[in-house]
């Protein structure tokens, strides 16, 4: 990858809506020949982050707060986002991991062709995303588990699209999660990130670094920086689209590669 390719890609991940205004050509151009590892240097927004700290006690609590309001509230500014994002998901098939499934807002909205299984650390988040599945009679959900996102239970390979909606900023070790996404995705098969990343610079930015002290406390990260889920060799970025509302929210398309041919 030449230097120009560089300083494009550089561009796109510190202002992914930017390939959004290009209709994604110019950012499949370079990513086409672009190695992960060719990004994974990029600041957010100019700035080294030390990120805010997060663990697993804290992640709980704060979700047991979330859940009698989340659809109300996140699930709400989510929703546009989360609808445009599904009807790209949905051009898959087989087997499903959705990461993070949380009340299970994104369950209806998958094709029926999909075989979903839903993990969250939560166990109140689950409880009404499994009372949602009944209430919903779905019938393509092949289950709903309290799970590590960073110590999956599952095989090697054994799904063939893992997503993970909103949830690397809530995580206390995004890395290994993105290892364990990157491990029971089949060959070949997909790995869709959707998430909020750090803006880095105006006013955004500095409303962000404002509110990073209080990360445990809202349950995630307004700090997190994209180039934390660019480090596993075996991902190849194939795409990134901006979601609303107001481009808020990046969806991140890798495809699983064989490392040696990468």
């Amino acid at each position: 990858m030449d230097r120009r390719d560089h300083r494009h890609v550089r561009r796109l991940t510190e202002n992914p809506d930017l390939a959004l205004r290009d209709g994604d050509r110019s950012w499949r151009r370079v990513a086409a020949h672009a190695k992960v590892s060719d990004v994974t240097g990029a600041k957010s927004g100019g700035f080294a982050l030390e990120l805010s700290k997060m663990d697993a006690h804290s992640v709980r609590e704060a979700y047991a707060r979330w859940a009698p309001i989340y659809d109300a509230t996140f699930g709400i500014i989510t929703q546009i986002g989360r609808r445009r994002a599904l009807s790209a998901i949905n051009a898959g098939c087989g087997k499903l991991l959705e990461v993070g499934v949380g009340t299970g807002l994104s369950l209806p909205g998958y094709s029926k062709d999909l075989e979903i299984t839903g993990i969250d650390l939560s166990v109140e988040m689950l409880e009404r995303a499994r009372e949602r599945v009944a209430r919903k009679r779905l019938k393509n959900i092949a289950g709903i588990h309290e799970m590590d996102a960073a110590d999956l239970t599952f095989p090697d390979g054994y799904f063939d699209t893992v997503v993970a909606m909103f949830v690397m900023t809530v995580v206390p070790d995004p890395v290994a999660v993105m290892a364990e996404l990157e491990r029971v995705c089949a060959p070949g098969g997909s790995v869709v990130i959707i998430n909020h990343f750090f803006g880095g610079q105006g006013v955004r930015g500095t409303v962000e670094r404002a509110m990073t002290p209080f990360a445990q406390k809202l349950g995630w990260r307004p700090d997190f920086p994209l180039d934390l889920v660019m480090k596993q060799a075996g991902l190849k970025l194939s795409g990134v689209r901006s979601l609303p509302p107001v481009r808020l929210f990046t969806m991140l398309e890798f495809e699983k590669v064989d490392v040696a041919l990468a």
